[in-house]
C-alpha cells in the first residue's frame, strides 16, 4: 500500500489508472493479478469435451497474448473495466478454441451465452455442479453425491439461462454485483434480483445438503 503521510499513490490504483487508459505493460501486470479468477472461469466454461486435450494455462496464454495484441483496441474505447475487459477477452480466446476444437457440433449444442457485448461460453450445469459438490466432505455427504449431482444439474438447468450466468458470476467467479451488471448489460437492481431469485430456484436442495453455497 502507499504511504499516506508521504502522499505516494496506492500501486494498484496506479495499476487500474494506467490499464484503464490501455497500458499494454498494466494490463498484463493486471492480468497476473487476476489470474486465478481467470483460470476458474476457463475451467467452469471449458467443454467437457476438451478436456484432457486443452489445458486452461494454455487458454490463458493464449489470452495473455490477446490481451496485449489488442490494447490499443482498449484505450480507443474503455467503456469496460479493466478486469472485465481482460475477462472478455480471455472468453472470446476460449470461444475460438472450443469452435477449432469442437467446430460446428459446438453451435448445436447451446454451448453459448448471448451477452450484449458478443458470446460467451457457458459454464455447463455439470461443471456448476461438481464445483459444488467439491464441498461435501463428510461421509453421509459423499454417500448422497451421485443423488445430488443429478438434482443440482436438473435445477440448473431448469433455470432462465442468464439467471444461471449471475449464479456463475457472483458465486463461483466471486464478481460484485456492480461487476455482473456491467458484464450482462443489466442494472444492478436486475441483477441482484436474478441471483436471488437463482438461488431460490436451489433452495430445496440446500436445505436438503448444507453447506453447498456457503463461504
Amino acid at each position: 500500500m502507499g504511504n499516506a503521510m508521504s502522499g505516494d499513490p496506492d500501486p494498484g490504483d496506479e495499476l487500474l489508472r494506467r490499464a484503464g487508459v490501455g497500458d499494454p505493460q498494466a494490463l498484463a501486470e493486471l492480468f497476473d493479478r487476476h489470474r486465478g479468477r481467470l483460470r476458474r472461469m476457463v475451467s467452469l466454461r471449458l467443454d467437457r469435451r476438451m478436456q484432457g486435450r486443452v489445458d486452461p494455462s494454455d487458454v490463458l496464454q493464449e489470452a495473455q497474448l490477446d490481451v496485449l495484441r489488442r490494447a490499443g483496441e482498449y484505450a480507443a474505447d474503455p467503456r469496460l473495466p479493466p478486469f472485465l475487459w481482460i475477462r472478455l477477452i480471455t472468453g472470446q480466446r476460449l470461444i475460438s478454441i472450443h469452435r477449432h476444437h469442437v467446430g460446428t457440433r459446438m453451435r448445436g449444442a447451446g454451448q453459448e451465452v448471448a451477452l450484449h457485448r458478443g458470446p460467451m461460453p457457458q459454464a455447463t450445469s455439470a461443471s456448476l455442479a461438481e464445483m459444488l459438490l467439491g464441498r461435501l466432505t463428510s461421509p453421509t455427504q459423499a454417500a448422497h453425491r451421485a443423488e445430488v449431482r443429478i438434482r443440482l444439474q436438473e435445477a440448473l438447468n431448469a433455470m432462465d439461462p442468464i439467471d444461471r450466468e449471475v449464479l456463475t458470476l457472483r458465486h463461483f467467479e466471486e464478481l460484485s454485483n456492480a461487476e455482473v451488471a456491467q458484464a450482462l448489460g443489466l442494472t444492478k437492481s436486475a441483477a441482484s434480483n436474478r441471483y436471488i431469485r437463482a438461488l431460490g430456484r436451489l433452495s430445496k436442495i440446500l436445505t436438503d445438503v448444507p453447506g453447498l453455497l456457503g463461504p
